[in-house]
């Protein structure tokens, strides 16, 4: 059985913020998946965001999950990014807003 739910991030654990050099991020609306795993337990995963995975005994215990996979894939992903410019690179960076699909 697979479970597709949308949920708002910020609404589950308070206002995630994410720190992108002086840009926080207060709320995005993502989709989680669920599914039921043949060995028990469920495995979950973020259909806009490939790496963002993980599992668990309960939907809540993949729920919470989910949350740490999501924030440490962007710190990961924003890191990458960092080391790829040049110390002497001149660099704008701008907010950008997502609206949903």
């Amino acid at each position: 059985m697979t479970v597709l739910a949308v949920l708002d991030f910020a609404s589950l654990l308070g206002i995630i913020s994410i720190g992108f050099r002086g840009i926080m991020i207060k709320e995005i609306t993502l989709t989680a998946i669920y599914e039921e795993a043949e060995e028990g337990g469920y495995i979950g995963y973020i259909a806009e965001l490939p790496g963002a995975n993980t599992q668990g005994e309960t939907i809540e215990e993949v729920r919470e999950n989910l949350l740490d996979a999501v924030q440490m894939l962007l710190e990961a992903n924003r890191e990458e990014a960092e080391k790829r410019l040049s110390s002497g690179a001149k660099v704008k960076r701008e907010s950008m807003t997502l609206h949903a699909a």
